[in-house]
């Protein structure tokens, strides 16, 4: 069983990084063979509106023409297992870099059909994590979650199954003094004490459970 998890984060070691660390060993438990990919270490653009994935018996139908830095990551998707994806949220949606590989992982697998059905080869178990530096009353009044379901329908859709997972008031610095930010320095430490080694927990059940489930 194969697990590929992608990170949207550009600050290895921290929340995010963490989080999806935790869940690929809670996978790894199982038997499962993990990998992660960190988006920000790849060169890529877009999706470029070609419709060459939509195009019916086209040379490269239900499958994205570009080549660069995605490319073999998508090759390695189609072969996986189970596919988990994390990304803090910066200004109300996921980070830039996932947002453009989402265009590109999701666009030639959904049809324009009504339903919407997939074309990718089969059914997978996905995975979502989210990290903000708001509480949960926060994200809902601000339509975050919004944006967290649409992301859930559309990798449902393309897929088979998503299951997502926020983590809320995360750390954002050691020192909070050095900057001018708007949040409780001591109170997101003792938070990241507290709090954050219980995500970490319900992450590594996820993992174990997408290994076992797929």
């Amino acid at each position: 069983m194969k697990m590929i998890a992608i990170s949207g984060t550009p600050r290895k070691g921290w929340n995010t990084s963490m989080l999806l660390h935790k869940l690929l060993e809670g996978a790894r438990s199982k038997g499962a063979e993990t990998e992660i990919i960190n988006l920000y270490d790849l060169d890529y653009k877009g999706c470029k509106s070609c419709f060459v994935c939509k195009t019916i018996d086209g040379k490269s139908y239900g499958k994205c023409i570009m080549k660069d830095g995605l490319t073999r990551v998508l090759e390695k998707i189609q072969n996986a297992d189970a596919l988990v994806l994390g990304s803090p949220i910066y200004f109300g949606r996921v980070s830039g870099q996932m947002a453009v590989f989402l265009e590109r992982l999701l666009f030639p697998y959904i049809t324009y059909e009504t339903p919407s059905k997939s074309l990718f080869p089969k059914m997978i178990n996905t995975g979502f994590i989210y990290t903000m530096n708001v509480a949960d009353e926060q994200m809902r009044e601000a339509g975050i979650d919004t944006h967290i379901h649409f992301n859930e329908k559309m990798l449902s859709i393309a897929f088979g199954k998503c299951e997502s997972f926020m983590s809320f008031y995360t750390l954002q610095a050691d020192d909070y003094n050095k900057f001018l930010v708007a949040a409780d320095g001591e109170t997101r430490i003792k938070r990241r004490k507290e709090e954050f080694p219980k995500d970490l927990d319900k992450v590594f059940e996820i993992g174990a459970k997408l290994a076992t489930e797929s």
